[in-house]
């Protein structure tokens, strides 16, 4: 940690690349992001309005979709607009506080939807493996347990970074090459040791996803025991049917993840575009695809 005298030498504002190395080429490029993010805000704010206004969806499943919902919505709304406006306006400034609080929500709404992913897959086990039990289960003092719990974890693991990063002395310039500030964008530009900071950031992605992702292959695991166990095949594919929309969500969250986390160790010599491109994929598929997804599936 640097002595306090040099605490306050960060820069007033950061400068957003956008997409380095594609700049040429933003106008473009923002119109599939523009088209994503429409249908982002569309779907979710559709799904929140029917599951608020039809009290027969006021049930454990819709509950935690509203809750989805909801974080899909800040996640896309919290990096698309000044997104948009690199590529519209050019409008590259971003004040240094302002940027801390974009990476607070960006990274605590992602850690969020992983929780509620897990919240929904212990839903579809109590639901399948344990019917009777569902209604006294999953009461609303539990859901609403469940909810405070999703946020104080993600509040809890991501309050000590921007409190970190104030700490240090920016000497590498204000320039993010990037569309948004994020963790490891931001630290690049810091100069001291910032070992806690990589190590403790990298500490709480593994624990998030591997903890997270473990528990609903164990849920599942104990799913496909129970449907394994119905007598007619065709209950087999009505019990398992209920998980179809829940797996989509799933796959739609984790496999851009992980084809991120594949890019930057099998093409790590690759441009730095492909690596934002993929890091935007992974922020705007979820939140068009999941709307899409529980749509399809509930009438």
């Amino acid at each position: 940690m640097l002595p306090s005298n040099i605490t306050s030498t960060h820069p007033a504002t950061f400068l957003l690349v956008g997409i380095p190395g594609l700049e040429h080429l933003h106008v473009w490029i923002s119109i599939p992001f523009c088209y994503a993010y429409t249908l982002a805000l569309l779907g979710n704010c559709t799904l929140l309005f029917i599951i608020w206004a039809d009290a027969a969806l006021h049930e454990p499943m819709y509950l935690f979709l509203a809750m989805l919902a909801t974080i899909d919505l800040v996640l896309a709304s919290t990096t698309l607009p000044k997104m948009l406006a690199i590529f519209w306006f050019r409008d590259r400034e971003i004040s240094f506080f302002a940027c801390l609080v974009q990476m607070f929500f960006l990274h605590s709404f992602s850690i969020m939807e992983s929780a509620v992913l897990l919240a929904m897959a212990f839903d579809r086990y109590v639901a399948i493996c344990k019917p009777l039990r569902y209604t006294t289960v999953l009461t609303r003092s539990l859901i609403t347990k469940i909810g405070m719990a999703v946020v104080v974890r993600a509040v809890t693991l991501m309050t000590p970074l921007p409190f970190l990063l104030r700490h240090f002395h920016y000497c590498r310039g204000p320039v993010i090459a990037h569309c948004y500030c994020e963790h490891m964008a931001v630290m690049r530009l810091a100069c001291g040791d910032t070992s806690f900071n990589n190590i403790y950031g990298i500490a709480v992605a593994m624990f998030i996803v591997v903890l997270d992702l473990l528990f609903v292959i164990l849920s599942y695991v104990f799913i496909l025991q129970a449907v394994l166990q119905l007598a007619s095949q065709q209950a087999r594919y009505k019990a398992f049917g209920t998980c179809v929309s829940h797996i989509g969500a799933i796959l739609s969250t984790y496999t851009p993840v992980v084809i991120s986390s594949v890019m930057h160790r099998v093409a790590c010599r690759a441009a730095p575009h492909v690596h934002i491109l993929f890091a935007i994929f992974y922020l705007l598929f979820p939140p068009m695809i999941n709307p899409i997804i529980y749509g399809v599936k509930t009438k």
